[in-house]
This record gives C-alpha cells, sequence and structure tokens, in this order.
C-alpha cells in the first residue's frame, strides 16, 4: 500500500467532515458534530483561517487525517494543539497513524513551538497505547469545559457586560 501524506487543500473538506462524524460516532457522540461544511470550509480556507491539516491518502482517497490550530498558553507560550486525529477503520493497524502523528511532531518542530498538546478520552485504549509509545505526557486533574452556540445566543443582556470601556 502505497500512503501519501499531504497538506490539506480546500477540496478535501468533504471528506474529511466524513471522517469527522467517523470519530464521533467511535466516540460515542455522533449528535454533537455541528459544524457545516460551509462553516468548514470557510475556518479551514476564508480569510480567518483557523487550522490547517495533513490527510493521509492512497490510490487519491483520504484515509486519515491530523487537524491542528495554534493554542496560546499563558504559562508555554505558541503551543500546536492536536484538535483530531483519525485513520479510518479499515486502515487502522498500517503505521498511518505513525505517519500522520510523525508529521505534525515535525510540523511542530519545525515551526518551533513551545510543544504539542491534545485530548484523549480516558477509555480510548488503544489511542492511549499509542500515545504511550512516544512517552506523552497524560494529564489527570483537568475538566473541559464549554458553551454551545445555542448557549451563548440564550444568555441574557443583562449579564453580560455592555459597556466595554
Amino acid at each position: 500500500m502505497n500512503i501519501t501524506i499531504r497538506v490539506t487543500e480546500e477540496k478535501d473538506c468533504a471528506r474529511l467532515l466524513e471522517l469527522i462524524n467517523e470519530l464521533a460516532v467511535y466516540e460515542k457522540a455522533p449528535d454533537e458534530v455541528t459544524v457545516t461544511l460551509q462553516e468548514f470550509v470557510d475556518a479551514g480556507f476564508g480569510k480567518d483561517k483557523v487550522w490547517k491539516a495533513f490527510v493521509a491518502e492512497t490510490d487519491n482517497y483520504i484515509v486519515g487525517f491530523a487537524l491542528y490550530y495554534v493554542r496560546y498558553s499563558t504559562w508555554k507560550g505558541c503551543r500546536l494543539y492536536l484538535e483530531d486525529f483519525i485513520v479510518t477503520d479499515d486502515y487502522r493497524g498500517k503505521g498511518i497513524g505513525k505517519l500522520l502523528f510523525e508529521t505534525v511532531i515535525k510540523e511542530a518542530k519545525d515551526r518551533n513551538f513551545n510543544g504539542m498538546v491534545w485530548q484523549v478520552l480516558d477509555w480510548n485504549a488503544p489511542a492511549i497505547n499509542f500515545y504511550n509509545k512516544y512517552a506523552a505526557q497524560l494529564e489527570e486533574g483537568w475538566l473541559n469545559a464549554s458553551f454551545s452556540k445555542a448557549q451563548i445566543s440564550a444568555m441574557k443582556p443583562n449579564s453580560l457586560l455592555t459597556n466595554t470601556n
């Protein structure tokens, strides 16, 4: 099998969204993917780009990707944040994840980031075992917090700052 790792192009976005949905199913959260294809394209290729990605393909078919963005830590400085990293089920165990992951590590190194961070679900033993091969530091004690777009929209104006002076 001939695998190519390359920078993502706009034409890849529909396939990446398919893989994002596959990842959401694997992570037991299939209804959590709410981004539209247009929002996804705009965020990666529009005026205010926020993400970059590498894809793994064989025979011009994308079988995996690693999507990242720059995260700024007040404690550590600029760090690469690996948002999504997936190899489709039929292609796992063939070294494709290793190629993608090491490409992202090289990107962090080439761009002189102060580190690389990502999340892994505590029940995802295959992913944890993969990261352990790289001696990754798996942190305990941090909880994720978030607001959805609907929650932000529903917040009452009197509870939000109206005067920014």
